[in-house]
């Protein structure tokens, strides 16, 4: 995600409709597709390069801008690493007291561009960078 445009509108909007799409999905066939997505995938992402796409995804969606949108959010952001040759780690998870679920990703082991503490949700799916 480099030059002067590193993140074209067009991209984004992509990656915005697709995750859409994605978010219908059961949990499991989102994990599968994900993992499907990430084949060929280059590098992890770094924090930067996470945070630039989860910010050109908010600034492009009002709906993955809000606390409601976190699914199609996290899943954007996933995409539009992708397509920019890098991966970041997409998580969903809960937290009991008070229950909540969420969405996120995670680059370098921390969740980019989060309210929320490190540690507030439990994670229950993770697809991270391919090990190999």
């Amino acid at each position: 995600m480099s030059g002067a445009d590193p993140l074209g509108r067009r991209e984004v909007r992509v990656a915005v409709v697709t995750a859409r799409l994605l978010a219908a999905l059961p949990p499991d066939r989102i994990r599968l597709a994900l993992r499907l997505v990430r084949l060929g995938a280059g590098a992890p992402a770094s924090p930067e390069q996470a945070l630039a796409a989860r910010e050109a995804v908010t600034a492009a969606s009002a709906r993955c801008a809000t606390s409601h949108g976190c699914l199609q959010r996290s899943l954007a952001v996933v995409l539009l690493c992708r397509m920019n040759g890098v991966w970041v780690t997409w998580c969903t998870g809960v937290r009991t007291r008070p229950f909540r679920s969420h969405a996120w990703v995670e680059a370098a082991g921390t969740p980019v561009g989060e309210p929320y503490p490190e540690g507030y949700f439990a994670p229950i799916l993770r697809v991270p960078p391919s090990t190999g």
